[in-house]
């Protein structure tokens, strides 16, 4: 690792910003860094070396910080979300269930691994859907809600079912992992709900504010890295680490400038280097050594629309919101690097199950595009509070 390695690093990741600023096409900005990382990694010029520990490590630091945005995206404390999360839930639960016959159809492709391809087919991507809505301003809205709640539940099941398939015998301690952060992350937030109270916390919070100490962001990023650290001795993803402290911020309330300095921090330069690094340890070319792996792709890729198309209609989303959430990434790549250490897929058919997810994101970005052109209702403040002096909700002064 060098201050080379880094600029080159840097100057990967403005390909996001610079393919997004074309309206007409409306490319997600993580779509730009995904691809520029395929470009100069394996697939590619392989001018970035990702075996290198300390450029691997920065990319697990960017995904972390990548999951805290995201977390504090979600508006926890906005009137009626509770029923858009009943939503979410439902289109993912039907979701799970159809891909348990469609992973054992595409099994029958290739290799027969019918269980492996029904894990993929019924997770999604909190990673890409999160900060893609964002990004768009669709946060706030019904519709797009039900899809944050039923991706990141997808996501969270995808996880804890893939030791289960892949490595029976890690399924326990992988439970009690992700048990054990659950817990400290409410234990957090009920202790940051018991002291926001107290006059010495209120005092100190003012000195940060206006002495530029950023203590809430030092706070956030010690309970992130330490639940991290934590996530990777149990062997659960750094994705409920990450996702949960976001949780707490939101449901606590965090300050607007904490949001501020998260972005200064992750999207400014670790998130860009997650992704880009994670387009380029993709390894597109053994997708040509047989003509079966590229039938595999398709096969994966369809059966996922097809899916979450269905899931959709069931709880009456728009086929939009059906299309936003064929995301996949996450998952698919941890189980493409747990199945070749493990030698249960070959290679072609790690990159047919690695394009059939970057597939998805053309249709995830597909339906973000049209469900942003909709008209819907946002799940906001009634005026009349706000004009009673109330504060939005997830603010503090």
């Amino acid at each position: 690792m060098s201050f080379g390695v880094l600029a080159l690093l840097v100057l990967a990741g403005l390909a996001g910003p610079a393919l997004s600023t074309a309206r007409r096409l409306l490319v997600p900005v993580a779509v730009g860094e995904i691809a520029i990382g395929v470009i100069i990694g394996r697939s590619g010029f392989r001018w970035l070396d990702t075996g290198d520990s300390t450029v691997s490590f920065l990319a697990d630091v960017g995904f972390a910080m990548l999951m805290l945005s995201a977390g504090m995206h979600v508006p926890l404390r906005q009137p009626g979300l509770r029923s858009v999360l009943r939503r979410g839930a439902l289109a993912a639960g039907v979701a799970i269930v159809l891909a348990v016959g469609a992973g054992l159809l595409a099994g029958l492709i290739d290799h027969g691994h019918g269980a492996i391809y029904a894990l993929l087919l019924a997770g999604g991507s909190a990673a890409v859907v999160l900060p893609m809505l964002a990004e768009q301003g669709l946060l706030a809205r019904a519709d797009t809600l039900t899809v944050v709640a039923q991706v990141a539940l997808a996501d969270v099941v995808a996880i804890a079912a893939l030791p289960i398939v892949l490595e029976p015998s890690r399924a326990a301690r992988v439970a009690g992992g992700s048990v054990l952060i659950a817990v400290i992350a409410v234990g957090f937030y009920v202790a940051t709900r018991l002291l926001r109270g107290r006059a010495w916390v209120r005092r100190l919070r003012h000195s940060s504010k206006h002495r530029t100490w950023a203590l809430d962001l030092r706070l956030s990023l010690l309970l992130l890295f330490g639940l991290a650290w934590l996530a990777h001795k149990t062997g659960t993803s750094v994705l409920i680490a990450g996702f949960s402290v976001g949780l707490v911020v939101a449901a606590a309330g965090g300050p607007k400038r904490l949001s501020r300095q998260v972005a200064g921090v992750g999207q400014g330069f670790l998130v860009p280097l997650f992704f880009v690094v994670l387009g380029a340890r993709l390894d597109l070319r053994a997708l040509g050594v047989h003509p079966s792996y590229i039938a595999l792709a398709v096969a994966l890729f369809a059966l996922n629309v097809a899916i979450h198309l269905c899931a959709a209609a069931v709880v009456r989303q728009p086929l939009a919101a059906g299309l936003i959430a064929t995301a996949q990434l996450g998952v698919p790549i941890a189980v493409v690097n747990v199945g070749l250490a493990t030698g249960r897929l070959t290679p072609g058919e790690s990159a047919a199950i690695v394009a059939a997810a970057l597939a998805s994101l053309a249709t995830t970005a597909l339906g973000a595009t049209v469900l942003g052109r909709r008209q819907a209702p946002l799940l906001v403040v009634p005026a009349a509070a706000t004009a009673q002096g109330a504060r939005p909700p997830g603010t503090l002064p």
